[in-house]
């Protein structure tokens, strides 16, 4: 059965984002300079959010047993979205990529750093994040919250908006409004087409916008 995420993961950003501009929505592009570890790869799901916090006089036991029981609360299907509020340790790594790929998460977006890249690279789950660094979060950083809404850049995304990223960059979808922008970016795809295909065929690309209305 064709999901939703997989119906999105079947469309470009750039024509996702055409649609959401042409719908008049605001502040959904995430910012540039969060990058995946395979360009090739497409990823979307719905979020599983998480907010935290640089705490440096946590227990390391208190972290690990915070950090467990996030990896635990992560659902199937879902995309681990993390805005740490930091930019010092690594928010994923490899035993937690194997826990959450093994429990059937699509990947992860983290608005901050990562580890063990090789390794997610070995076992194919891909990661959006800004950088790479081999420090944990041991006896650093908690959690604050889950499942509530997070802020990456201008962007706000709540528990269950769609992120959309390809090799062009990554985009919220807002839940409520995902099936209908899936719909017209396939839509959209459909008319580019016929504009590839009239431009291949020599006509002036002039006339292929006013005739389609899309370029």
């Amino acid at each position: 059965m064709t999901t939703l995420s997989d119906r999105l993961a079947g469309c470009y950003t750039g024509v996702v984002h055409d649609v959401m501009r042409a719908m008049g929505l605001r502040d959904f592009t995430l910012p540039a300079e969060l990058r995946p570890i395979m360009p090739e790869r497409t990823l979307a799901g719905p979020a599983f959010t998480i907010e935290g916090r640089v705490d440096e006089s946590a227990d390391p036991h208190e972290t690990l047993l915070a950090w467990t029981g996030l990896l635990s609360k992560a659902p199937a299907g879902s995309i681990w979205v993390s805005q740490p509020n930091d930019r010092v340790v690594a928010h994923m790594g490899e035993l937690s990529a194997e826990t959450l790929k093994n429990k059937g998460v699509l990947g992860c977006v983290t608005d901050g750093y990562i580890r063990d890249v090789n390794f997610l690279l070995d076992i194919g789950f891909q990661a959006w994040c800004r950088g790479f660094i081999p420090r944990d979060i041991v006896g650093y950083w908690l959690p604050s919250a889950v499942d509530v809404p997070i802020r990456i850049g201008a962007v706000t995304i709540a528990p269950g908006d769609y992120l959309v990223g390809d090799r062009d960059g990554l985009l919220c979808v807002p839940q409520a409004q995902a099936t209908d922008i899936v719909e017209r970016a396939e839509a959209a795809m459909a008319t580019e087409s016929l504009v590839r295909k009239a431009i291949l065929a020599g006509t002036d690309p002039q006339e292929a916008y006013l005739k389609y209305g899309k370029f």
